[in-house]
């Protein structure tokens, strides 16, 4: 069948790729011999605060790149746009469109095909990496400006927007788990762009192997998947679901086995507990990296894929549980956390681990929908917050303790709006997109077959410890007297136009983004949820019903409420009693320290894990590749070399001592004969 523009699709993913290969031609002939002859970075005194600066490459290489890294992105997001339109333009039931690129994997009766599908999930999700993600490479190019290795970084971006629609937009496991790994290969790169600086290698170093965790168990699960249905594929897997639980082939053991391991993939790249403590110390690569890391792309993939197989994981109530638990325990553990963090980068680094197990939260709910569609406005209001930090870092020449800040709403007239707005947004205050999509979870946590009262009791808990530490933030950044050394305040600017007009534009969907989910008891319509529905199904969207419309509300009133007395408390903390958190602290110095230190959890890893794979690998290296494999090795080489110089003495080129050898020889033979 004829698709239209859709016989385009191959496109999205292409042009990033794209973009890598210009980009990367030009960073080998014009920033290498620039790279060679440097000796190491220098702080830029003039640049921004997570940016090491240095000589610029040639200026005609630099606006090349600039152009090509962004337009391939802008690019991919025109044409994500009109194949979306013709997919919408289709029946419900017809909005699935798979296109073969090519034959892949072709073992016995296995055949792998790398093949691209685009439906309303997938929609979702190549609208958000292309439409953020571009708005993050415009904004690189001025945040990055003295930047030395200026196309090998759009080089890494254009790699990681490439990795990322592969993930989504791959029709099977196979082309999902290439992309799962592209990210995590891009993220190692990114986070690691300053690896001259022993902090960022090292959290590099750490985001990989954390992911590799995690990664672990993803594969196991997509080889019990393909022994169970005898394809990888989306569309065969969950056709047969029916037929194979039938007859007894699929049980709830295997189904439960299944998704666990999948979600084991799920909580590396996503950052749950435990393996959530690479995503903080992320904060070592470029502020825009954080944004696109924490945004619109990698650990929304574990959101992702846990959605994407939703009819798996309704086949596996434990699993859905245990999503559910984990989702909710992450979002307020590491709420807490965000409190006392004085980063400001930190602090939103624990806000996307909170979101991300709000996700988590509706997801093993059963609230599918919900979970992408907080992903979605969680895209647009976090790249704000994100950006919007850059900003001021940037303003401040690399300032990032809050705080040292200050006062500095009246020196940066639209990143102080426009970051207000993504915390209003991300409190859940009604009206922004934060509420509708975070009020949805809320209720299904609550009213949904797969809820709890508990469940909503420690997301609404959540919900007003994030109100508080945001605006925690928004008060020691912007208000208040000012805590700025003078030679920094003497300089504070407002960023160039390639940095604000992002800021804007995601200001603007922090406030439109949850429009199309507006519940039916505001008088809304939740157009997210008819969208969605061909992948989840019309019966969760009708779980609810039989509660009483008044319960729905008091429960929104009591969330809101919740939100506002965090931001009340923040506001008697930040504004009016600005010493009473020192009080508190030295009132309990014990559980302040405690939360300081993120729970000691890095250091508990420490000791009880890392230090002995260290010490064990030390011991396998002395005792077993050092002595034993080193052993057999030289041993071989000492023996031949011991017969080699045996030999070379029968060879002393002395006439007498061959005539007396064959001689011997002659005897010997005649001998053997004779008594035989």
């Amino acid at each position: 069948m004829v698709g239209g523009i859709l016989d385009y699709l191959w496109l999205v993913p292409a042009l990033p790729l794209l973009g890598v290969v210009l980009n990367g031609a030009i960073a080998l002939f014009s920033e290498r011999p620039l790279l060679l002859a440097e000796a190491g970075h220098e702080e830029a005194g003039h640049g921004h605060g997570d940016a090491r600066g240095g000589d610029e490459a040639p200026a005609p290489y630099r606006k090349l790149v600039a152009l090509i890294g962004p337009g391939v992105v802008g690019a991919a997001f025109a044409v994500s746009l009109l194949c979306v339109l013709q997919l919408a333009a289709r029946a419900p039931q017809d909005r699935l469109f798979v296109q073969v690129l090519f034959p892949w994997i072709q073992a016995g009766g296995f055949t792998g095909s790398a093949a691209l599908q685009l439906d309303p999930l997938s929609a979702v999700m190549i609208l958000v990496v292309t439409g953020v993600g571009f708005l993050i490479h415009v904004y690189s190019v001025g945040y990055m400006s003295h930047e030395k290795a200026f196309a090998r970084y759009f080089v890494y971006l254009n790699l990681f927007t490439f990795a990322m629609l592969t993930l989504v937009l791959g029709s099977n496991y196979l082309v999902m788990f290439v992309g799962w790994e592209g990210v995590g290969l891009c993220s190692y790169l990114l986070i690691g762009y300053w690896y001259e600086k022993q902090s960022a290698s090292d959290a590099g170093k750490k985001a990989f192997i954390v992911n590799r965790i995690g990664d672990f168990g993803f594969i196991l699960g997509v080889f019990l998947l393909f022994w169970t249905f005898g394809s990888v594929d989306y569309t065969e897997v969950f056709a047969r679901i029916p037929a194979l639980s039938g007859n007894g082939t699929l049980t709830t053991e295997i189904a439960t086995a299944i998704t666990l391991l999948l979600f084991v993939g799920a909580v590396g790249k996503s950052a749950q507990i435990p393996l959530y403590v690479w995503l903080p110390d992320a904060m070592e690569g470029p502020t825009p990296v954080s944004a696109l890391i924490h945004a619109a792309t990698m650990v929304t993939a574990g959101v992702y894929m846990v959605a994407r197989s939703s009819a798996l994981y309704m086949l596996a109530p434990v699993s859905m549980g245990a999503v559910a638990a984990v989702g909710a325990v992450t979002a307020i553990f590491s709420a807490t956390i965000g409190i006392t963090q004085n980063d400001i980068k930190r602090v939103l680094a624990y806000s996307t681990v909170s979101q991300l197990g709000y996700m988590f939260l509706a997801c093993g709910v059963g609230a599918f929908t919900a979970g992408i569609f907080h992903l979605m406005t969680h895209a647009f209001f976090k790249a704000l917050l994100f950006l919007a930090s850059g900003s001021v870092i940037h303003a401040l020449s690399g300032q990032q303790d809050m705080r040292k800040m200050g006062s500095l709403k009246k020196h940066l007239p639209i990143t102080f709006p426009t970051m207000f707005i993504a915390t209003l947004a991300i409190a859940g205050i009604p009206g922004l997109s934060g509420f509708f999509s975070k009020d949805e979870i809320l209720w299904k946590s609550f009213s949904s077959e797969h809820g709890h009262l508990a469940l909503w009791a420690i997301g609404t808990l959540a919900a007003g410890v994030t109100a508080f530490y945001m605006f925690r933030l928004v008060f020691m950044t912007f208000y208040g007297e000012s805590r700025m050394e003078p030679a920094v305040e003497k300089h504070v600017h407002e960023s160039p136009w390639s940095m604000t007009v992002p800021l804007m534009l995601l200001a603007v969907f922090s406030v439109i983004g949850g429009w199309v989910g507006v519940p039916e008891v505001l008088g809304g319509h939740n157009y997210f949820e008819e969208w969605m529905a061909p992948v989840f199904g019309h019966g969760a969207a009708h779980e609810a019903a039989h509660h009483p419309a008044a319960l729905e509300l008091a429960l929104m009133a009591g969330s809101v409420l919740v939100a506002l007395c965090g931001i009340a408390l923040a506001y008697y903390l930040y504004r009016v009693r600005t010493k009473k958190p020192e009080e508190i602290a030295e009132k309990v110095p014990g559980l302040y320290d405690v939360v300081l230190n993120k729970y000691y959890v890095d250091e508990i890893y420490d000791i009880v894990i890392v230090r002995k794979v260290v010490n064990g690998s030390i011991w396998l290296w002395n005792a077993f590749d050092a002595a034993f494999i080193d052993g057999i090795v030289n041993g071989i080489a000492a023996v031949v070399r011991g017969a080699g110089d045996g030999v070379r003495r029968l060879q002393t080129g002395v006439v007498g001592n061959y005539a007396f050898s064959l001689l011997l020889g002659a005897v010997l033979v005649v001998g053997y004969i004779l008594l035989r």
